[in-house]
């Protein structure tokens, strides 16, 4: 995560756990940090009425917060059958293994790295459990592997780290690209204009309701955050690490690092497309 802007709409405060949706529950994983925000959104999702339930993004190896959403989906009366990966970073995916164990259940991503069993995700890949449905979005340019999921009964989207509840997240370069991640944004507008989705669940962060305005700030703010490394590499700032301290200088100097990842990203970015 680089900037902390807060989002159009979205007071800055914290974050809520427990149910989002009707379909959707949030239980905040005790990770709090200047990279993650409050912590970890792990989501529990299930149909109403039904005993089946999926997890997204499990989290850290906190075996306190594993156990945590299991008992809250037994509580509901639920039992996870199915764990899901937005992505593979360690904040949202360490965990999968040992939740796996927990709950006997298959652990699907993209990475095969990163999954226990045959199957994988892939785009198009529709999810169904218990009468749930979840649609896979790939989501490339926060890391290569980042994927979303869109739920159609609740005209919402799970986001991993492509979109944020507060701030803007970060292109993991050289993993990440920015142009992956600039058409992954309009894809997810696409989302908001012709489906409908208008609830962003976040992998970090609180729950968004202007699902369309929060994807075009994304956009903007990236444009304006190219031009502004254009300039300052017009300028004489060659290095990253000069375009960081000159256009990231109003940032928290404990996010530089994350910013300095976007800042190679946007670099390849504008050589790739002659501008620099």
């Amino acid at each position: 995560m680089t900037d902390a802007a807060a989002l159009p709409g979205q007071p800055r405060g914290a974050v809520r756990t427990g149910p989002a949706t009707e379909r959707a529950v949030n239980v905040l994983a005790p990770n709090a940090s200047a990279m993650t925000l409050d912590g970890t959104n792990t989501w529990i999702l299930a149909e109403p009425g039904s005993e089946l339930a999926v997890v997204i993004d499990p989290g850290p190896l906190d075996d306190a917060h594993l156990r945590n959403v299991v008992d809250t989906a037994e509580k509901a009366g639920k039992r996870i059958a199915l764990t899901l990966l937005t992505h593979g970073h360690p904040d949202h995916a360490e965990g999968a293994g040992r939740f796996a164990e927990l709950t006997g259940t298959r652990v699907r991503a993209l990475d095969p790295a990163l999954r226990l069993g045959d199957e994988g995700l892939a785009a198009g890949d529709v999810i169904t459990a218990g009468g749930l449905e979840l649609r896979v979005v790939p989501t490339p340019g926060h890391t290569s592997d980042s994927l979303c999921f869109h739920l159609p009964a609740d005209r919402s989207v799970l986001t991993g780290d492509t979109i944020l509840g507060r701030g803007t997240t970060m292109v993991a370069h050289p993993d990440g690209r920015l142009g992956d991640y600039l058409d992954s944004l309009r894809r997810l507008r696409s989302l908001t204009v012709d489906d409908g989705v208008h609830t962003v669940l976040p992998g970090h962060g609180p729950v968004l309701e202007d699902a369309q305005g929060a994807v075009e700030f994304y956009l903007a703010h990236r444009a304006h955050r190219l031009a502004q490394v254009e300039t300052a590499v017009e300028d004489g700032h060659r290095t990253p690490q000069q375009v960081v301290a000159h256009v990231y200088a109003d940032v928290d100097r404990s996010l530089w690092p994350a910013a300095e990842l976007s800042v190679r990203a946007q670099l390849d970015y504008l050589s790739e497309h002659g501008l620099i």
